[in-house]
């Protein structure tokens, strides 16, 4: 092997290694401030269960400011919001079969719209900041009531309430919503 393909691999190889620790640290560096969690359900035969990065509010107004209103959101930080479900199930009355999917929602004053995505996108938002969401993926999509929340939630969350019916709940700052599940 002559010298200058030698030194060209050796150049190649330390700048991959270079640039896989730099994407590591990136990565590292935002899930610090917004942390991944994985919210599951397992009951009545259905198992479900969400892949978020949960944003805090750091004395921040969220929607409507932080959070546009009637706009799509990725619903979290870093990546995009996935929700798995092994079973069909319904959403507000309508059909999600069994399958992975990304969660999209447009937040408004008074109501939200939680969509279903099936297509799996990977950051969530492009390069200009806007959502990635292809509206010719979207298996459901309904409309939900917004409630406020009387304590404020510093981190994003999202949670599975069944205390009487079975609920995915999203909830940040004084704002919650709750998407029946059937």
């Amino acid at each position: 092997m002559n010298k200058k393909l030698k030194w060209t691999l050796i150049t190649l190889a330390a700048l991959a290694l270079v640039l896989g620790l730099v994407f590591k640290f990136m990565q590292y560096e935002t899930k610090k401030a917004s942390p991944e969690d994985t919210v599951s359900y397992k009951k009545d035969g259905k198992q479900l269960s969400v892949f978020y990065c949960r944003p805090s509010k750091k004395g921040r107004v969220i929607f409507g400011l932080l959070v546009p209103y009637d706009k799509v959101w990725r619903t979290g930080a870093n990546e995009a919001t996935t929700f798995s479900t092994d079973t069909s199930i319904e959403i507000d009355g309508k059909t999600l079969p069994a399958g992975k999917y990304t969660l999209w929602t447009i937040p408004g004053k008074e109501t939200w719209t939680v969509i279903f995505n099936t297509k799996q996108y990977g950051w969530g938002i492009t390069y200009g900041g806007e959502a990635s969401r292809e509206p010719e993926f979207d298996a459901v999509q309904v409309k939900v009531s917004v409630q406020h929340n009387p304590e404020t939630a510093e981190l994003f969350t999202i949670s599975f309430d069944d205390s009487d019916t079975l609920k995915m709940v999203l909830e940040w700052d004084q704002t919650r919503v709750s998407v029946p599940i059937k």
